[in-house]
């Protein structure tokens, strides 16, 4: 916090991104005073009301902690209250209403960390607003950088950026700085590196809590000649050289500064052209033949035998066969032979009325007659020639 400078009126600063009443308790104050305060660049400036034009105090956000809503009671109960954490101390801050509080965070957390916050209540509007005041102010500091660098090829541009850089810095982002701890574990685990401010720096590190990775991101800014590491109690360090060494010996030792290692060639050469070009491909070793088994299996010698035993059937059913004798010839009712005894027809026994009739499936079924051969069929038809030539004469004869 510092007092009024003389003769630095507001006509003479920059247009503020915000302003509003606003009740403030420093660390040393014992009550709250009311101010109109404006935001202007990263600089809070306090004047005793809204047509003055010279401040009272201001209070840079530079040496920012955190920002948090104080929920304690006030008679006020439309107020919304907040809690700024500095380096120098903690101030208490009493807006008006609760939109002027998510407001008024939104505003210094833009100006803070360079983007739009996503986690507080605000309209599409507000959120419009809040983009613009960042592009303004990455231009401010732009040009603030611009005008503050010294000329090229001068001793004084030869910064600590290109001498005293201790060997695990690395000019990448904070994704790019997470991919590589994340695919170099044996590399290290602790990685330096620019914030996204283009004036300080950052400590990356990852440790691993239960199988899983944690990643964790440390603000490293500056203070005069020397450096601070920016968190709930503040550490200053000499050199980014000791920043590191604080890092480790903080966590005894757990974390190890990253070190990406890079094989290079020991001398210049050309490849040669056999070298250079893979090999496609190589003639694959001759197969050796399979040696021939012995049939020493059961199933084999039973396979052999029943081909031996088939061999010899087909041979006996080529052999000549005796001839057969003529079947004799069945007795039937024409049958000459048998004219004095002629055969009965066969009897069919009637059923009982309470029997039921054979199904088809039960009846019986009558053997088939052989058939006679072709002698007895010459024999009854000279037979049945001659009785035809005696009963021929017989009616002459009576004639």
């Amino acid at each position: 916090m510092q007092k009024q400078r003389p003769g630095r009126g507001k006509s003479a600063l920059p247009p503020s991104y915000y302003e509003g009443f606003i009740e403030k308790k420093g660390p040393k104050e014992k009550e709250h005073k009311r101010y109109w305060t404006s935001l202007i660049g990263d600089t809070l400036f306090f004047f005793n009301n809204s047509r003055d034009t010279t401040y009272v105090e201001k209070l840079c956000l530079s040496g920012f902690l955190s920002l948090t809503d104080d929920n304690s009671r006030d008679k006020n109960l439309e107020a919304g209250r907040l809690t700024l954490k500095m380096r120098d101390g903690e101030f208490r801050l009493t807006v008006p209403s609760l939109e002027a509080r998510e407001l008024w965070k939104g505003f210094i957390y833009t100006i803070v960390k360079l983007a739009v916050p996503h986690s507080l209540t605000l309209l599409p509007g507000q959120i419009h607003l809040l983009q613009e005041v960042l592009s303004e102010e990455e231009k401010r500091r732009r040009k603030q950088e611009e005008s503050a660098a010294p000329p090229a090829g001068s001793p004084a541009n030869c910064t600590e950026q290109e001498t005293d850089l201790p060997s695990c810095f690395n000019k990448v982002s904070r994704t790019e700085a997470e991919s590589l701890l994340e695919k170099y574990p044996d590399c290290g685990n602790l990685l330096l590196r620019p914030g996204r401010d283009g004036q300080s720096y950052a400590v990356s590190t990852r440790q691993e809590l239960n199988g899983s990775s944690v990643m964790k991101h440390y603000r490293v800014g500056r203070q005069g000649p020397g450096y601070l590491i920016e968190v709930e109690n503040p550490i200053s360090c000499s050199s980014l050289c000791d920043v590191v060494s604080c890092f480790i010996e903080k966590t005894d030792r757990t974390l190890v500064p990253f070190i990406l290692q890079e094989d290079y060639e020991h001398s210049i050469s050309i490849p040669s052209p056999r070298a250079s070009l893979p090999t496609l491909y190589t003639e694959p070793e001759p197969i050796p033949e399979p040696e021939p088994e012995e049939n020493f299996y059961l199933n084999d010698y039973c396979n052999a035998q029943s081909a031996e035993d088939a061999v010899k059937k087909g041979q006996a059913d080529h052999s000549p066969r005796p001839p057969l004798l003529p079947p004799k010839p069945a007795p039937t009712m024409m049958n000459p032979v048998n004219m004095k005894t002629p055969l009965k027809p066969p009897v069919c026994l009637k059923p009982k009325p309470s029997q039921r009739p054979p199904s088809e499936s039960t009846a019986t079924v009558k053997p088939p007659l052989p058939q006679q051969s072709q002698p007895n069929e010459v024999l009854l038809q000279s037979v049945t020639e001659e009785l035809r030539e005696k009963l021929l004469q017989r009616r002459g004869y009576l004639s």
